[in-house]
């Protein structure tokens, strides 16, 4: 998703805007932040038993008889069918699922990488994670309760703007680099660098391709 050059220089912005700031930036790139399989089955599901009630009441209206056994039959095999392509093809299960259901997801994920690299337990609780998930359209800066008591959302919120921007541009890293810059000088107006401050998370952003 993103190359070495872009590994890079997002490191070096981090790197440059933790050195503003006692605060901790981290980033994590994910490319999709759930299978989708059994929300998009459930749904085609739905489908399926409404299209089978739909047709059955039409062919008895139209006094068409085509035989119980050969219509749950033949509804069987297109619900069988229609799972076996989004097993197949699990670029079809994103439009089968609600922008709501992604955006949750996206924000599971984003919460689950926020503590498994252990950001949530920097000794000022002054962590931030820059999270992006690309096929949910989905960019959210989670920022530790120390941070959270000074820094209002919609300051964070207006960063997450940025990076949008910049990935439906198909400028993800530059966006991300800004991003970081714009989160740096923001931790810096509250939480400007203390004697002896070490790196406490890695100036790197991490790729997750997709979450099994």
């Amino acid at each position: 998703m993103l190359s070495e050059t872009e590994h890079e220089s997002i490191a070096s912005a981090i790197k440059a805007a933790e050195a503003r700031t006692s605060g901790e930036i981290h980033c994590v790139v994910c490319g999709r932040s759930d299978p989708y399989f059994m929300a998009a089955a459930f749904v085609l599901s739905c489908v399926a038993l409404m299209l089978g009630t739909a047709l059955a009441w039409i062919f008895h209206l139209l006094w068409i008889d085509i035989g119980t056994a050969t219509f749950v039959t033949a509804l069987f095999c297109a619900w069988l069918l229609s799972m076996l392509l989004i097993w197949q093809v699990p670029s079809l299960r994103l439009r089968f699922v609600a922008k709501a259901v992604r955006y949750r997801r996206a924000h599971a994920q984003a919460v689950q990488q926020f503590l498994a690299h252990n950001i949530h337990a920097t000794e000022g609780r002054t962590g931030v994670l820059i999270f992006v998930s690309l096929d949910e359209h989905y960019a959210e800066i989670i920022a530790d309760h120390g941070i959270a008591e000074k820094i209002e959302q919609q300051e964070w919120n207006s960063i997450v703007g940025i990076i949008t921007k910049g990935a439906a541009a198909n400028k993800l890293a530059g966006a991300l680099a800004e991003a970081v810059t714009e989160a740096g000088a923001l931790l810096a107006a509250h939480y400007p660098p203390v004697p002896g401050d070490r790196n406490e998370i890695p100036d790197r952003v991490v790729e997750i391709h997709s979450v099994p």
